[in-house]
């Protein structure tokens, strides 16, 4: 695999530390004996943020395979990170 550089690498950062953000609460939750339903939606939102950062880095990595400069994709690249969508 090629490595390269990610253009919306802020992005990327951006989600992981807002997931990174709402796990400590999470975490703490059960021993608070908080309710299901907050623990629920801090789950969805540790959820969605990993998710968001997954599609950031994989649509990254797609955009830069299919734009490189000699205009013949990296199949090979394409073909492993596919596994992930």
């Amino acid at each position: 695999m090629v490595r390269h550089k990610h253009t919306s690498l802020a992005q990327f950062h951006t989600s992981l530390k807002r997931a990174h953000r709402h796990q400590p609460r999470m975490i703490s939750m059960p021993d608070q004996h908080a309710p299901c339903a907050g623990f629920a939606q801090q789950l969805i939102a540790v959820e969605k943020a990993v998710v968001d950062a997954k599609q950031t880095l994989i649509c990254d990595h797609v955009d830069h395979c299919l734009s490189s400069p000699a205009k013949d994709p990296d199949t090979d690249d394409l073909i492993a990170i596919k596994k992930y969508l």
